[in-house]
């Protein structure tokens, strides 16, 4: 067997994704109450054999330093195999930093080439999906490809935030790339790149060499357009579920879709691990329930005490809910404390987040909203880490409040819908 590196870009910043990436990157962001997102790409990998991994880190790297740890937790650690974080490496000011994806793999050929492999599997670490690599690799093969570039089939009707590929109809997975776009203006295919590329490593080594000195610093926009007609390269068409979460909404969504009954995320028959030692979730308590709480349609984790109403919700570890309070269709992150009375309807509260005695956080008790105000966010509420609401405050939906906010920072008596609290 053939053997393959795989390098995953996972350090950058998601600004639609507010305040839940300012201190992390988009690949940290916790997902489904127990996982980080870039669990699934590297689940992905553990379960296809490639053990062999370099993960291009730059923006506030620490929570992904923490939680990847040894690489233990997805059989990563041996002579033959493991993780290696690779920050910059060019230089020390700003500028020298990772300018692109193809940029951050330029920079880490010599680890590449170290490596010896016969394929590099390059991959985004912030997409929510299952994938058997071998499959690809084995159309790579077939396809006697140089370069292949991983396809899903979208149906939104407006496709400019994706590249988009035109492909060559020759199997059921794909055929050759006829046209490559990054987010045009019109759409030209509803075949939307996953950002996962496989190249043979010879060809890698030669095109980058070639185009950086061209500054083609992004695979998509700058370097696939103008090679397309140099090299064999192909389009793979993935077929399963792919979740992008680079909005507030996707990601919402993304988790709420955990809760339904024909769910799309598999995530135990995925096979899908994460560091249990991060966020110390070994070692926290079995969760709690109180004979007066009522719990519908919710996943709940480890170390959460729930004396209230939860409905249609996700509760990460530690999540305490006090009685007499109600909490609906939101997610709530690692030690969130919503206190006796309250309500936290249609929100999403990062780690560490008070909500205090009889505030009420998000949708009003029919749903409504007032239009008003500026925030990007729509009609879902999100709190920034280590925030906390006064007691019998109100909030809106939509609103947007930023990390580290307290009781004094908050103006007058409420905030209406769309605002935001910087």
């Amino acid at each position: 067997m053939k053997k393959t590196i795989a390098m995953v870009l996972a350090g950058g910043r998601v600004d639609e994704l507010s305040v839940f990436t300012i201190h992390r990157p988009k690949s940290a962001m916790p997902f489904g109450g127990l996982y980080r997102i870039i669990d699934f790409p590297l689940s992905n990998l553990m379960n296809s054999g490639i053990e062999r991994v370099g993960i291009l880190s730059q923006y506030r790297s620490d929570s992904l330093i923490n939680h990847i740890g040894s690489g233990a937790s997805w059989d990563m650690v041996g002579s033959q195999r493991g993780i290696s974080l690779l920050p910059p490496m060019k230089g020390t000011r700003s500028s020298d930093w990772y300018t692109g994806t193809a940029d951050a793999v330029y920079q880490n050929l010599e680890f590449i080439n170290r490596n010896d492999s016969d394929y590099v599997l390059i991959l985004s670490g912030d997409h929510i999906y299952q994938m058997d690599y071998q499959k690809l690799i084995q159309f790579h093969e077939e396809q006697k490809a140089q370069i292949s570039l991983a396809f899903v089939q979208m149906n939104e009707p407006s496709l400019d935030r994706f590249g988009q590929g035109v492909i060559d109809n020759t199997s059921k997975y794909g055929g050759r790339l006829l046209h490559y776009v990054e987010k045009p203006n019109e759409t030209i295919s509803d075949w939307v790149s996953m950002t996962i590329y496989l190249f043979n490593r010879r060809v890698l080594n030669q095109v980058l060499e070639s185009e950086m000195k061209r500054g083609c610093d992004h695979f998509g926009r700058d370097l696939f357009p103008h090679i397309l007609d140099r090299y064999h390269i192909v389009g793979y068409k993935f077929r399963g579920y792919w979740g992008y979460s680079r909005t507030i909404e996707e990601y919402w969504q993304a988790n709420m879709e955990l809760l339904t009954e024909s769910s799309p995320l598999q995530i135990e028959q995925w096979n899908v691990r994460t560091n249990l030692f991060n966020e110390n979730l070994h070692e926290r308590a079995p969760s709690l329930v109180g004979s007066s709480a009522l719990l519908l349609n919710s996943l709940v984790y480890n170390g959460c005490i729930i004396e209230g109403s939860v409905e249609n919700s996700i509760l990460f570890p530690g999540v305490r809910i006090g009685a007499g309070s109600t909490v609906r269709d939101s997610i709530l992150m690692y030690d969130t404390v919503v206190h006796s009375g309250a309500v936290v309807d249609k929100t999403i509260t990062d780690v560490e987040v008070e909500i205090g005695e009889g505030a009420h956080v998000g949708r009003t008790a029919n749903g409504s909203q007032v239009a008003d105000g500026s925030a990007s966010s729509p009609d879902i509420t999100i709190i920034g880490r280590n925030s906390r609401v006064p007691s019998h405050y109100h909030i809106g939906s939509g609103c947007v409040i930023y990390p580290n906010k307290v009781e004094t920072d908050f103006p007058s008596q409420s905030m209406p819908a769309k605002r935001i609290l910087q």
